[in-house]
């Protein structure tokens, strides 16, 4: 089977690196096309095999876009595409159609209650979506929680099927070895107690909350994981709460290309970690949480549907909490006192492996292709 997967772009992201995951574990002929920012995740995917081609989108109104698509699918006698994220979705379903392709699975990954990819919803955004929605065979819903979003802006629920994210559970097992490493490339103390929170830095996921509580924890340091918009008003924030000294800005982290010189990985600065919080309030899922899990780490959350589609008993180290400073600076306060060695790995962890989530897109590759589900197990 050739698939060709289109996305609105490939730099540093939760929808980006979910791509590159799956890619490695779906037996099928993948190609994949960009229509902007062909960033670190690109290259990434290029050095695990699979070629990538930018389609230079000019902006979101560059309908010239749509005939390069087309022939790029029309070129490569795709049985099928699948696209990821709004605008991809719009005009990778069209440009299927323009190219004979009827068979489009769509991923909807960052739908939430009051935005989509981090922009307010309105009217507009729904219809286009919902007239594009019409051209394609399925979309998929990566929770419970996006499903019914979907259902409820119009998506016909038959139409919808829930496959999760995923994450490659195994390699976040904790690794005192791995902690000691990453602990003296980034310089804190082995005794340190570290914060940790992962995602990009822009103003929905509230960061600036959890360096003003970890600023309020004087034994404490954070480690924040990610790049974007707001590092330099973060740095700020922390001078003005006189916590400049314990808060560090990693950067972002992503698989390097075969041959690059790797820092610290995702796992490592996991390890590096004794707490991890998720203070951002509108969520479609809560990768990095499910993340954290699976390195053992007690996890404070805001909002994450992973955890909440699932029984208490699924991720008996994950507390959800309010929004507000005080109570997180208390829950912070617990966890500390408590000093909690490392967990077992939760059900929850096990359950969005990335090897069940490839199995279960298969299955509805069959379906949209050959009118059989996949029997793979």
């Amino acid at each position: 089977m050739r698939v060709l997967h289109v996305i609105t772009g490939l730099g540093i992201g939760g929808a980006e690196q979910q791509l590159r995951l799956l890619l490695r574990h779906l037996p099928v002929r993948s190609g994949v096309v960009t229509l902007t920012n062909p960033g670190a995740v690109a290259a990434g995917i290029e050095a695990d095999g699979t070629p990538v081609t930018h389609l230079g989108m000019a902006g979101n109104r560059d309908i010239g876009a749509l005939p390069r698509l087309a022939r790029i699918v029309r070129q490569g006698r795709y049985d099928l595409v699948h696209t990821h994220l709004y605008r991809a979705c719009v005009y990778g379903r069209t440009a299927a159609r323009l190219a004979g392709v009827r068979r489009v699975i769509a991923t909807e990954h960052s739908l939430g209650e009051t935005q989509i990819e981090g922009r307010p919803l309105s009217a507009g955004t729904r219809a286009l979506y919902l007239a594009s929605e019409r051209l394609g065979t399925s979309t998929v819903a990566v929770s419970p929680s996006v499903a019914r979003r979907l259902a409820d802006w119009g998506v016909p629920p038959d139409r919808i099927q829930v496959v999760p994210n995923g994450i490659e559970t195994d390699r976040f097992a904790y690794d005192a070895r791995a902690r000691r490493r990453a602990r003296r490339i980034l310089g804190l103390p082995e005794d340190a107690y570290v914060v940790g929170g992962v995602g990009r830095l822009t103003p929905g996921k509230k960061f600036d909350r959890l360096v003003r509580a970890v600023a309020s924890v004087p034994e404490a340091r954070l480690l924040l994981v990610g790049e974007g918009e707001q590092r330099e008003e973060l740095l700020r924030v922390a001078r003005e709460s006189g916590a400049a000294d314990r808060v560090l800005l990693a950067g972002a982290c992503e698989d390097p290309p075969t041959g690059a010189s790797p820092g610290p990985s995702l796992p490592e600065l996991l390890a590096a970690m004794d707490a991890f919080v998720s203070t951002s309030p509108d969520e479609t899922f809560g990768l990095a949480v499910v993340e954290a899990l699976a390195a053992g780490l007690p996890v404070l959350y805001v909002a994450c549907p992973a955890i909440d589609d699932l029984t208490p008993e699924a991720a008996p180290g994950a507390r959800r909490i309010g929004e507000s400073v005080p109570e997180l600076i208390s829950a912070l306060r617990g966890i500390q006192d408590a000093r909690l060695a490392r967990l077992p790995l939760p059900a929850a962890a096990r359950r969005y492996d990335i090897a069940h989530s490839a199995r279960q897109l298969m299955s509805l590759y069959d379906q949209a292709v050959h009118g059989t589900p996949s029997t793979a197990n």
